[in-house]
């Protein structure tokens, strides 16, 4: 899987399973992977941020996302320093991880298919992530 992080805040599993739905555990400690299209924010097109669900710390800003298909919330470009990038070998192909850079929590995979400005595909599963909604 991926390499080892020092994340800038750290909780104990214990705590991570008492503050975190079981949903929620698996993907951001576990590194699990929801099903396309069952996770929240696939469809949301309000204007806001988005968070870590396990820190709060801000990932994206919603003009950012875009409609990629794929079943989980897509993102051109990631907030700056809010994310980490570590190979991952997992199932026999070769991916870039995407982690919170607070909590060190998997979010996803970027994947250089996207559109401009910068060709990314953030692909982010829903259940690590809370929406903050903006006017």
């Amino acid at each position: 899987m991926a390499e080892t992080v020092k994340p800038k805040m750290e909780k104990t599993d214990a705590e991570w399973r008492e503050q975190l739905t079981p949903e929620q555990y698996h993907i951001l400690r576990q590194a699990g992977t929801e099903r396309p299209f069952t996770g929240p924010f696939n469809n949301n097109k309000q204007k806001g941020l988005y968070h870590c669900a396990a820190c709060d710390a801000p990932l994206f800003y919603s003009d950012t996302k875009f409609d990629s298909g794929c079943g989980w919330p897509s993102y051109y470009e990631a907030i700056p320093d809010a994310v980490i990038e570590l190979k991952d070998t997992s199932h026999g192909m070769v991916r870039t991880e995407i982690r919170c850079a607070t909590c060190n929590g998997h979010l996803g995979h970027v994947f250089p298919d996207g559109p401009p400005p910068t060709g990314l595909r953030f692909c982010i599963n829903g259940h690590a992530l809370n929406f903050e909604e903006q006017a």
